[in-house]
């Protein structure tokens, strides 16, 4: 028997509540049952590949920090023996799907070496290291080394931001600065696992305009945050590089179920991470990047209503009538960002009119 909201409303307030409360507890069991089937097969996957003589790997992704505490990045994964740097592969043929190959440590143990501190961390069950430590550091960048029990160190940027910095940019990734159509199920299964990395496009005149933001606000932090996997920040990594995209860390998710939900929330990890960065950087005042093709104008909507303080614009580029059609399978119709007055909005389909108006409201 199955009973309709309305239903339990009508009822007796006693007995709806409990009805209500199994309801809740069933789901929550259910969930945290895909969560622990899924960390199972992880961990019998671990023990299978270290019998078959895989080997640890650190991988260190950018990070950045201010002069009191720095945000680490990092992944522990299970390797087939080879080069040590996942990342020194072939370049000349890489396909997606290469990411993903490689298994996560499970709650793996790393040690952290930044200048002359030392600490002790533990990664999450997708093998993630993401933590901020409180240390003393001048501006600038920095190296900061990574090693998880028997695997080499592994070495990152840490970029460590000025107090009196007061501009900062963040920029979403697949139709952003990369064109992606990432939201079409098939498209994005081919981007991902299939394309080689040197087929995918970047988004004209987007590297140029970051390019000039960077050198209008000299020593701005700049950040992609993108729903994409950690699996594919090498891929990434070296996209940004050979497209003369300013340097920056990439903010990534992970897939799979939590305790919570079935799968991770791509918009929950964005206003997530939007929130750190504004708790991290109170008198920051950030350009946000985005496009129209996925929950962007909402999300920076948002942001900007909630920490209008923290926001110097909102620019959104607009996809292509195919371009709308190829990331979401129709037309977008109104999807505006509401954001509050005295927030430049700019929109347009390009970097070099984007520019312009960025230009117009005195912020290149």
């Amino acid at each position: 028997m199955s009973l309709s909201r309305t239903e339990m409303d009508q009822m007796p307030v006693d007995l709806a509540t409990d009805l209500r409360q199994t309801v809740d507890q069933v789901t929550k069991e259910a969930l945290n049952l895909g969560y622990r089937l899924e960390l199972r097969v992880a961990q019998a996957r671990e023990r299978r590949a270290e019998r078959h003589g895989d080997v640890p790997v650190m991988v260190a992704f950018d990070g950045y920090g201010t002069t009191s505490h720095v945000r680490i990045l990092g992944r522990a994964l299970l390797k087939t023996a080879g080069p040590e740097d996942p990342t020194d592969e072939d370049e000349s043929s890489i396909r997606g799907w290469r990411s993903f190959t490689s298994l996560p440590i499970t709650f793996a143990h790393v040690d952290v070496r930044l200048g002359e501190h030392e600490f002790h961390l533990v990664a999450d069950k997708g093998g993630v290291i993401d933590a901020d430590l409180e240390i003393s550091l001048e501006p600038g960048v920095h190296e900061a080394h990574l090693r998880t029990d028997g695997s080499r160190w592994a070495t990152s940027r840490i970029t460590v931001v000025d107090d009196a910095q007061r501009i900062g940019i963040i920029s979403d990734v697949d139709d952003t600065v990369m064109v992606t159509a990432l939201p079409r199920p098939m498209l994005a299964a081919w981007n991902s696992f299939v394309l080689n990395e040197h087929a995918r496009a970047p988004t004209p005149g987007m590297a140029v305009l970051m390019e000039r933001l960077s050198k209008k606000h000299v020593g701005a932090p700049f950040l992609y945050l993108s729903t994409g996997a950690w699996n594919v920040a090498p891929t990434l990594r070296r996209f940004l590089n050979r497209n003369a995209y300013p340097s920056g860390a990439l903010l990534l998710t992970d897939w799979g179920p939590t305790t919570d939900r079935w799968f991770r929330s791509g918009s929950r990890h964005k206003v997530e991470n939007l929130e750190h960065l504004a708790r991290d950087f109170p008198d920051v005042k950030w350009i946000l990047i985005g496009d129209d093709g996925q929950h962007d104008p909402e999300i920076y909507g948002g942001f900007a209503r909630r920490y209008p303080q923290n926001v110097a614009a909102v620019v959104i580029r607009n996809l292509s009538p195919t371009e709308a059609v190829l990331a979401s399978g129709q037309l977008l119709t109104d999807n505006a960002a509401r954001i509050p007055e005295g927030i430049p909005l700019i929109e347009a389909n390009d970097g070099a009119t984007i520019s312009q108006k960025l230009a117009d409201v005195g912020l290149l």
